[in-house]
């Protein structure tokens, strides 16, 4: 679940037909597994599930459409590593008439996508078992790694940011958004060696049963980066108290609790300004992620007093 989509063709309609033709055409021996959609509001790809244990994935934009290879390279290399179940490549489609990009075929994982305030988001075992994923993550060695999407110094993001927050006007408290942000570039900005990252764990990234993480999906936005980045799942996924022991449990200090929480809060203001009219559940996701920021004490947000 990404706002960095920057194409996304929307007269190319995406519907069970299309996908039963394309396995039809490139892989003839699951042309009989039926097909059946997932979901309708992600906006990096489309998502079929194919028979019983498989997902078909179609891009929607360019972006994304590069992710398939990256995936495919990656994931079965990840997957050892990791505490949790990730899809695994079975299949990568190639472009052609009926779709001009790059797809994948891939295993299906069992779980639900939490939502924002749910039962799962106040579950301290969800967030001991997103530290063990973020964690394990770190622990993987760099070598040969690529960069993630979101490798860029936090303090990059401040012009799109700052215009996200106008955009907003009225829609939110704009003079405590300002000052939520500024205390957020006020951290100590990250030197040290990058480590990986899952780059996206947002809602629709993450699949949980009875409060508890199941499997992590999508990974697009994977690479190097400031561990910060992968703290932004304390506000996306957790409440306050579920929040607390997140941070606990991966030994954030204060100036990268506060870096994550920026990164958090940049990305749910690009997502709701791009989203607030198009995609409702993304827009709802972004704006309870601002909420739950701006009504945090200064010290739980990482203790920075503001800027001027």
């Amino acid at each position: 679940m990404r706002a960095r989509a920057t194409w996304f063709d929307r007269r190319m309609i995406i519907e069970p037909p299309l996908v039963r033709g394309l396995i039809a055409a490139q892989f003839p021996h699951w042309a009989d597994l039926p097909v059946e959609a997932v979901g309708a509001n992600g906006t990096a790809n489309a998502i079929y599930r194919l028979g019983a244990d498989k997902t078909v994935r179609l891009p929607r934009t360019e972006d994304s459409a590069a992710d398939v290879a990256t995936e495919h390279h990656w994931l079965p290399l990840l997957a050892p590593r990791l505490p949790f179940p990730v899809p695994l490549p079975l299949a990568q489609g190639v472009p052609g008439e009926a779709f001009p990009r790059p797809w994948s075929v891939r295993t299906w994982l069992a779980g639900a996508n939490p939502g924002p305030g749910d039962d799962a988001s106040a579950s301290e075992l969800l967030a001991a078992d997103l530290a063990e994923f973020v964690l394990a993550m770190r622990r993987i060695d760099p070598a040969d790694a690529p960069p993630a999407h979101r490798a860029e110094p936090l303090a990059s993001r401040d012009p799109a940011t700052r215009e996200a927050i106008a955009r907003l006007d009225g829609v939110l408290d704009r003079a405590g958004t300002a000052a939520a942000w500024q205390e957020a570039l006020a951290a100590e900005p990250f030197t040290d060696r990058p480590v990986w990252v899952h780059g996206d764990l947002q809602p629709g990234n993450v699949l949980v049963a009875e409060g508890r993480l199941t499997a992590v999906i999508d990974f697009g936005c994977t690479g190097l980066a400031d561990p910060a980045v992968d703290l932004i799942a304390g506000w996306y996924l957790l409440t306050a108290g579920a929040r607390e022991t997140f941070r606990t449990a991966v030994g954030a200090d204060d100036a990268t609790w506060a870096r994550g929480r920026g990164w958090a809060l940049s990305i749910a203001l690009l997502e709701l300004a791009h989203y607030r009219d198009t995609n409702p559940v993304m827009a709802e996701i972004a704006a309870h992620v601002i909420a739950e920021i701006l009504t945090a004490p200064s010290g739980a947000r990482g203790g920075f007093p503001p800027g001027p």
